[in-house]
């Protein structure tokens, strides 16, 4: 749509587990988050609130993608197995670098305690990558922390 001025703007509808929202979006942030603002993308949107006689109105400040967001929040990965079976598998799945520590923890048998042995490199962690390490056949548990 156009606004009064004739520049564009955009009504975006978004919604989460509680209910279905609308907020507008202007020319220049049109332009930066149009790309992100897809169908089932995951967003961390921040808004302005504006309380109207006809309700409240929304308006789009900012747009991130909730998987940088995670990573950027998200600053260990804690990786819990029983022997050094999974490592190869797990040491692919860790090949992109980033901020994030990445340890191992080794739980020792029959429960007797742990040893964590930490990565000197720093590597992008995120939910997904999370969840991708778990389902490694010979991972007890993975944490982000």
């Amino acid at each position: 749509r156009k606004t009064r001025t004739g520049n564009k703007m955009g009504v975006v509808q978004f919604s989460d587990t509680t209910g279905q929202y609308e907020a507008v979006l202007f020319s220049e942030g049109l332009a930066q988050y149009r790309d992100m603002l897809e169908p089932g993308r995951s967003v961390v949107i921040t808004v302005s609130a504006e309380d109207r006689p006809e309700g409240i109105n929304l308006r789009i400040q900012t747009v991130q993608s909730l998987e940088d967001e995670a990573s950027r929040i998200q600053k260990a990965l804690r990786i819990f197995v029983r022997d050094a079976q999974p490592i190869n598998i797990l040491a692919n799945q860790l090949a992109v670098k980033g901020e994030g520590q990445v340890s191992f923890v080794l739980i020792k048998e029959a429960g007797q305690g742990e040893v964590e042995i930490e990565l000197p490199n720093r590597y992008r962690i995120s939910p997904q990558v999370a969840s991708a390490m778990r389902a490694v056949p010979g991972v007890v548990e993975v944490e982000l922390v």
